[in-house]
C-alpha cells in the first residue's frame, strides 16, 4: 500500500483551516433566533464530523 501520510497531513491541515475560518467568521449570535442557532449547531456538528474523519486512525497505512 502506498504511503498516504503526506495526503492525510494535507487533508488534516485543510480541515483545520476550514474550521478555523468558520469560527473566525462567526458574528454575535441572536440567542433568541432558533433558526440561526440551529444553523450554527448544524454547521458546527458538520465541522466536528469532518475533523474526526480527518484524524481517525486507519490500520495498515
Amino acid at each position: 500500500m502506498a504511503n498516504l501520510a503526506p495526503l492525510r497531513a494535507a487533508e488534516q491541515a485543510v480541515t483545520i483551516e476550514a474550521a478555523r475560518a468558520y469560527v473566525a467568521n462567526i458574528r454575535p449570535i441572536d440567542m433568541s433566533n432558533a433558526g440561526t442557532l440551529a444553523g450554527h449547531l448544524m454547521a458546527a456538528e458538520t465541522l466536528l464530523m469532518t475533523l474526526v474523519k480527518a484524524f481517525e486512525e486507519h490500520p495498515g497505512e
